[in-house]
């Protein structure tokens, strides 16, 4: 009779499942530093995903016969490389063209290195994808996509627009890159200025998917939360320009209410709800000075006023105690020089806060009928809960039931129906 018990099968068991286990857990934390070093090295997007992947999938199987490396991030980075010269070779003999570079690629150094540089892989790699030759509604999906692994579902969300035109931006994007030959590099100092502007979306937009991720079952996804912060704080060393401390001062202000939006559950909670004593303090420090700093130059954009904003919550003691009438006139400023639907449903929502349910829901309402933020659960659910406020209970279900259909996050979908269970 076969015994299930030998120790030899179950240590050989144990030891696949913890290599895979390992594999899982780099890909996972240093899967899109890799594909960057990769871009640099092989000049072209899709040869250097199909290295990442095969050098994940040989990782597997070298790693349980020989060990896990000292440096893994280094070793897959020469792995793929060399998978991806074994592709150009076979390529080679039906197109010639390829040899120069298969040359170029055996000349480079064997091992990229562990050295931290100032400006690393991925921020050439998001200087990249923000090139002006590139269409501005392109330069930003193509970064969350390569630089963050974000899917094409989660950008689309972040963007309010359908997954379909997302994927067909960055395609084209892909291709004008590899045409038109765009350098894998940092710029100069006098190019950065008309980069920033992108550069620095993508960094924000990153930070708000890891806050309140688009979709799945948590609330947070601290990863992206701590890569915008990192790539914020390389961006104000290489210029520290206003807006870039602003944006820095923004994402730890927010970052400091990270541990308090949810509970022991994993459950949604609001602001107003939050324990202000699980904000970290130190992040609210360096983020109010820094926007102290952005603000004394006189030369701030929209990242240092919302980092104002959110300085004013931070510091407040409660809820009731918070500034509305400054952050009324901050959303103002926003909306006088850079407007937007969304800022101006945060300015209604402030509103609610300093004048009532009804002046709030009026603005609420004068964004939805001009037919923005319609597929924006929030703009729904913010009406829901005014109607609630003001006892209109059946407005305040239908609100609620419309947000539900938009929403894909678990703990905010479970927020919502509890919201409509108290409606009775």
């Amino acid at each position: 009779m076969e015994s299930h018990d030998d120790p030899g099968i179950a240590g050989l068991m144990n030891s696949e499942a913890q290599i895979r286990d390992e594999v899982a857990a780099v890909y996972r934390r240093d899967s899109r530093r890799i594909l960057a070093t990769l871009i640099r090295l092989l000049g072209d997007f899709d040869l250097a995903e199909e290295a990442l992947h095969d050098a994940f999938f040989i990782a597997v199987e070298r790693w349980q016969r020989d060990g896990i490396p000292d440096n893994p991030r280094a070793w897959l980075v020469s792995a793929g490389r060399f998978k991806a010269i074994d592709a150009l070779r076979r390529r080679a003999r039906f197109d010639r063209s390829q040899a120069d570079l298969i040359m170029l690629l055996e000349g480079e150094a064997q091992d990229p290195g562990e050295q931290e540089l100032l400006v690393d892989d991925r921020l050439r790699l998001i200087f990249t994808c923000c090139h002006p030759a590139l269409a501005f509604d392109a330069q930003v999906p193509l970064t969350l996509r390569e630089v963050c692994d974000l899917t094409t579902e989660q950008i689309a969300r972040a963007f309010l627009q359908s997954p379909a035109t997302i994927a067909q931006r960055i395609v084209r994007a892909k291709a004008k890159i590899r045409d038109a030959q765009i350098p894998y590099q940092v710029p100069e100092l006098g190019e950065l200025p008309e980069r920033l502007e992108s550069v620095l979306r993508v960094i924000y937009l990153v930070f708000n998917e890891g806050y309140s991720a688009s979709s799945g079952e948590d609330v947070t996804m601290r990863a992206l939360t701590d890569e915008a912060i990192r790539l914020g704080r390389l961006l104000a060393q290489l210029l520290p320009d206003a807006e870039v401390l602003g944006l820095l001062a923004l994402m730890l202000l927010q970052a400091s209410r990270q541990d308090a939006r949810s509970d022991a559950q994993g459950e949604l909670v609001l602001l107003d709800e939050q324990d202000r004593g699980l904000w970290d303090r130190a992040q609210i420090e360096e983020g109010s000075q820094l926007v102290r700093q952005a603000l004394r130059s006189r030369e701030f954009g929209p990242y240092s006023v919302q980092a104002a904003i959110a300085a004013l919550h931070a510091e407040a003691p409660s809820a009731e105690a918070t500034d509305w009438d400054e952050i009324v006139g901050l959303y103002d400023v926003l909306q006088r020089h850079w407007p937007s639907p969304v800022v101006e449903l945060n300015r209604a929502a402030a509103l609610a806060r300093r004048d009532g349910a009804q002046v709030g829901l009026r603005a609420v309402e004068a964004i939805l009928e001009r037919g923005e933020l319609g597929d924006y659960h929030l703009a729904h659910a913010a009406r829901a809960e005014l109607h609630r406020q003001l006892g209109n209970t059946e407005q305040a279900r239908e609100a609620w039931q419309q947000a539900l259909t938009l929403t894909r996050q678990g703990p905010e979908r479970r927020h919502i129906e509890r919201r409509l269970r108290e409606l009775g």
